[in-house]
């Protein structure tokens, strides 16, 4: 499999798919939600936005399911999967989803896209009850050389280096509240869920079965 066509396309999209899955118990890119590989929701969702996709930072054989770019930085965390699908595309901005969170909508994705392409900003987020979410994540190419420096460096996670990043190309940060988002109707979740449920991660087989049910009890009532 090649990666994404960026050739035509302005924004990619990006699985982050290279943790250790050590509170899930086994591989938690394949481990399955109603019927479906983590890693096969987190695709759909990217290709449902129009994003080609791929897969960074993985080191389980996902190859099946979409290209891969593995992370030289592995066992880092997620940042050394931006910087890896960064460099390996030419796109202006690169969609970056964490494979854990099986709930948000493409319509977001697509909307944080769309935001970014007018704003012009290094990066854009989401945020929920009034917290910054680091993921989803749109990230202009331009930010690759800062976030491949915060990684050498070690100091901090994701959203503190998309926020170095953003000062150091002198490009906005921004972030973008869902609840003004869903409420006009921009943002329309298929199944109905509340936006405070869209970012549940899926790290654990507790966290597996409270998104089961509701994925199973928001089907009912739609």
């Amino acid at each position: 499999m090649s990666l994404p066509d960026s050739g035509s396309a302005e924004a990619v999209g990006f699985v982050l798919a290279g943790g250790q899955s050590s509170r899930m118990g086994a591989d938690k890119a394949l481990t399955q939600l109603d019927g479906e590989p983590l890693v096969v929701r987190a695709l759909e969702v990217l290709r449902e936005a129009g994003l080609p996709a791929a897969i960074a930072g993985a080191r389980s054989p996902l190859g099946g399911f979409a290209p891969v770019v593995e992370d030289a930085a592995f066992g880092r965390g997620p940042l050394g999967g931006v910087c890896a699908g960064l460099a390996a595309t030419d796109a202006e901005r690169v969609v970056f989803l964490s494979v854990d969170m099986p709930l948000l909508p493409a319509s977001l994705v697509s909307y944080l896209v769309r935001h970014a392409q007018i704003t012009g900003a290094a990066v854009t987020v989401p945020s929920v009850n009034g917290f910054a979410q680091t993921f989803p994540a749109v990230v202009d190419r331009a930010a690759l050389p800062a976030l491949e420096a915060s990684l050498k460096a070690g100091t901090g996670g994701c959203f503190s280096a998309f926020q170095a990043a953003a000062a150091e190309v002198g490009l906005p940060f921004s972030i973008l509240p869902v609840e003004s988002l869903a409420q006009p109707g921009h943002v329309n979740p298929p199944d109905g869920l509340p936006a405070a449920l869209w970012f549940l991660n899926v790290n654990s087989p507790a966290e597996l079965e409270r998104a089961q049910a509701l994925l199973a009890a928001f089907h009912r009532v739609s």
